[in-house]
């Protein structure tokens, strides 16, 4: 009984406070052989949006974990694997939602605080990621760059209306402004989506801390110069944000799918048993 993914995934992570900023309070995780990757970008006064990002990694990539492995039998109902993982994601998105928003209303150093949180699942040759606020999820594709997710925020409202456009944005004062967010209130609404993977794909996590500094050409051709070096290329975005000014901090993870990963055996097999 192997893992399916075992070595179909590489990994490279990498978080920078930046140029303007003392303290970081983005968070990442990421494990190949789980096919889980989570990014988070904290908010609120002194530390508490190290606190914020640093729950939702932690909560979120644990329960993951233990439900990849089998150890926990999450409801009953039917469905294929990548629905399986959506609800999954959903549900422990809300847990630890509540766990933040708790956090924030007992303690008064941590009041306001709450993250940005985009998590990537790869099950059965699919991509689930699902994302709340303006931490975003790109994919590489031959020479295809597109981002994944949409931001839930302020700007990309304005754009999404007309009020500004694109090239406006990148100069506008609302660009930190997110209208969803982890922890600020009881619930969230956590967008999900299940997109197809080739081998080839490579994948970008990342914080604003990265496309508010580093143009999308940039980003892409930094990927496709590094893709067979990724610890280069994480560390190579990382230093173009900087370069321009690093005004926030700025966190990446970088995916490449080395081959396909159909489900049917190892982990997979066993959780998909749990809705069955």
């Amino acid at each position: 009984m192997g893992n399916s993914l075992l070595g179909a995934l590489e990994i490279a992570t990498r978080t920078d406070p930046g140029v303007v900023r003392r303290q970081n309070e983005d968070s990442v995780f990421a494990d190949a052989d789980l096919g889980l990757a989570i990014l988070a970008d904290g908010m609120g006064g002194y530390n508490a949006g190290e606190v914020a990002s640093g729950m939702a990694t932690q909560i979120l990539s644990s329960r993951l974990e233990a439900a990849f492995k089998g150890k926990t039998a999450q409801g009953s109902a039917p469905g294929s694997i990548d629905t399986v993982a959506q609800r999954l994601l959903l549900e422990f998105i809300a847990e630890v939602n509540s766990a933040i928003y708790r956090a924030a209303e007992g303690q008064a150093q941590f009041g306001g605080m709450g993250t940005t949180l985009v998590a990537a699942v790869f099950c059965d040759d699919r991509l689930i990621v699902a994302h709340i606020g303006d931490s975003r999820l790109y994919r590489l594709r031959g020479e295809e760059f597109v981002a994944l997710t949409r931001d839930h925020s302020l700007l990309q409202e304005q754009i999404d209306s007309g009020e500004i456009s694109r090239e406006e944005a990148r100069y506008s004062a609302n660009r930190n402004l997110v209208t969803r967010a982890v922890g600020i209130d009881p619930e969230v609404e956590t967008e999900v989506h299940v997109h197809p993977v080739r081998p080839g794909d490579v994948y970008l996590l990342c914080s604003d801390g990265l496309y508010d500094m580093v143009e999308e050409s940039d980003m892409q051709h930094a990927l496709e110069m590094s893709a067979a070096n990724l610890e280069r290329a994480a560390a190579e975005l990382i230093q173009m944000a900087n370069d321009s000014g690093g005004e926030d901090n700025i966190s990446v993870v970088v995916i490449k799918v080395l081959h396909e990963f159909p489900a049917g055996r190892g982990r997979w097999s066993k959780l998909w048993s749990w809705f069955r």
